[in-house]
C-alpha cells in the first residue's frame, strides 16, 4: 500500500507556542501545511458584555485585562473614548504622563514578545535578558498605581495621581547580601522620574545586547527570513496595523498620522520593514524599543520642568482630594457616589484609537445618557492578525507555525473578548 502522508494535526491549545488558549487545526501534507484553521474562544473573557452592566469608571480595570502585557495602552483607548463623549480634556501634565507610560508599556510589551518569541524558536537566553529590564519597568507601574500589572492608573480627565517623589526601595533580607541590595537601590534614591531617567540611560545598551544575540545569528535568520511573508497590499487588505503592517513596508503609525495627547510635540521616527517577513517584523519591533526610549526621555525632561495638575477640575468626573474627603461630609458623599454610581455620560457615540504596541487598539462606545455604556466594542489588533494565520503559514513547514504565531505577538485576552 502507498504511504498516505495527509494528516489533520491538532496544534494546541496546550502547546507552549500557542500560548495556552489557541487551538490550531492543521491539515498537513507530510511536513508541509496546506491549511490552518484557528479556533478562538477558549478564553471567554466577555469584557464587552460585562462593561454594559457597570458604570463607565468601573470598567477601566477590565481594559487592563484585555491584553495583559499592554495594560495602560488599553486603558488609554477606553478613557479617550469616554473623554470624547464627556467633552473634556486631561491637563497637559497628565497627557505627558500618559504618553510616557504608553511608551513604557510599549517597551514592556516588546520585551515580553522578544523573550517569548525567542523561547518559542529556541533562544533560551533572550527570555532571561528581557525579563531583567521588564522588572524595572514593572516597578514603575507599581510606584504610580500600587500594582505591578493591572494598574487602573488612567482616569477620564487625567491620571489617578501625580508621579511619586520617592521610588520604592529593595528591603534588606537574608536572601541577598547588603552589598547587593545597596547596588540594586543605587538608582532608587530619588523620585520615580529619576529612576525612569536612569533606565533610559542604560536601556539602549541592553537593546544592543539583544541584537548581539539575535540580529546576525544564523540560526535566528534561518528560522525567520522569508517566513510568513505578507506584501504591503495584502497587509492593508487584511487590516493589519502596528508592527505587522510596518514590517511589510507601510509607514502607518497613529502617533504620527492621527496624533493624540502630546505625540505631535515629540521627536521620534517610525521604523519600517522591507520584505514583510518574520525577520523584518523583528527588526521593526527592536527599533521601536529604541524610539520608545527616546520618547520617554523627552517626557521625563518636560515633566521635570513643568509641574501642574494631573486631573481635570470638573468635579462631576474627578474625585475630591483625600483631605477634603476626611474633613467635609459633602465631599465624602460625593466620593462615595462617584465610585458606586459613576456619572451619566451624554447620549451619543465615539470611537477613540491609540497606537497600541500590537497595532491599532480602538474603542467604540455608545451611550444612551445613562451611567453605563449602552454598547462597547473593542477593535483589537490581535484578532485581525489571527485571521491571517491560514494565509501566512500555507506552504510552510510545521516548525514555521511557531515562528508565525510568535511574530504576530498575540495575547488572547483581546481576541476572545
Amino acid at each position: 500500500m502507498a504511504d498516505i502522508h495527509n494528516y489533520t494535526l491538532n496544534f494546541g491549545p496546550q502547546h507552549p507556542a500557542a500560548h495556552g488558549v489557541l487551538r490550531l487545526v492543521l491539515e498537513m501534507d507530510g511536513e508541509t501545511i496546506q491549511k490552518a484553521d484557528p479556533h478562538v474562544g477558549l478564553l471567554h473573557r466577555g469584557t464587552e458584555k460585562l462593561a454594559e452592566s457597570k458604570p463607565f469608571n468601573q470598567s477601566i480595570g477590565y481594559m487592563d485585562r484585555l491584553d495583559y502585557v499592554s495594560m495602560m495602552c488599553n486603558e488609554h483607548g477606553y478613557v479617550l473614548a469616554i473623554e470624547k463623549l464627556l467633552g473634556i480634556e486631561a491637563p497637559l501634565r497628565a497627557q505627558y504622563i500618559r504618553v510616557m507610560f504608553d511608551e513604557i508599556t510599549r517597551i514592556l510589551n516588546h520585551l515580553m514578545w522578544l523573550g517569548a518569541h525567542g523561547l518559542d524558536i529556541g533562544a533560551m537566553t533572550m527570555f532571561l535578558y528581557c525579563f531583567r529590564e521588564r522588572e524595572d519597568l514593572m516597578d514603575c507601574y507599581e510606584a504610580v498605581s500600587g500594582t505591578r500589572m493591572h494598574a487602573t492608573y488612567y482616569r477620564p480627565g487625567g491620571v489617578y495621581r501625580d508621579l511619586p517623589r520617592q521610588m520604592p526601595k529593595h528591603q534588606y533580607s537574608k536572601y541577598r547580601s547588603n552589598k547587593e541590595i545597596d547596588k540594586l537601590n543605587e538608582t532608587r534614591e530619588g523620585s520615580v522620574l529619576d529612576f525612569i531617567e536612569a533606565f533610559t540611560d542604560r536601556f539602549p545598551g541592553c537593546v544592543d545586547e539583544y541584537e548581539t544575540l539575535l540580529t546576525d545569528n544564523r540560526i535566528w535568520k534561518q528560522r525567520t527570513v522569508n517566513i510568513g511573508v505578507v506584501t504591503p497590499e495584502r497587509a492593508l487588505a487584511l487590516g493589519f496595523t502596528g508592527p505587522m503592517l510596518r514590517g511589510s513596508g507601510v509607514e502607518w503609525d497613529l502617533r504620527k498620522k492621527q496624533p493624540y495627547e502630546t505625540y505631535a510635540d515629540l521627536d521620534f521616527d517610525i521604523p519600517v520593514g522591507v520584505n514583510g517577513d518574520c525577520y523584518d517584523r523583528y527588526l521593526v519591533r527592536v527599533e521601536e524599543l529604541r524610539q520608545s526610549n527616546r520618547i520617554i526621555r523627552q517626557c521625563v525632561e518636560w515633566l521635570r520642568e513643568n509641574p501642574g495638575p494631573v486631573m481635570t477640575d470638573d468635579t462631576k468626573v474627578a474625585a475630591p482630594s483625600r483631605t477634603d474627603m476626611k474633613d467635609d461630609m459633602e465631599s465624602m458623599i460625593h466620593h462615595f457616589k462617584l465610585f458606586t454610581e459613576g456619572y451619566c455620560v451624554p447620549a451619543g457615540e465615539a470611537y477613540a484609537a491609540v497606537e497600541h504596541p500590537k497595532g491599532e487598539f480602538g474603542v467604540y462606545l455608545v451611550s444612551d445618557g445613562a451611567n453605563k455604556p449602552f454598547r462597547l466594542k473593542v477593535r483589537a489588533p490581535g484578532f485581525v492578525h489571527m485571521s491571517a494565520m491560514n494565509e501566512m503559514v500555507q506552504g510552510h513547514m510545521l516548525a514555521d507555525v511557531v515562528a508565525v504565531i510568535g511574530t504576530m505577538d498575540i495575547v488572547f485576552g483581546e481576541v476572545d473578548r
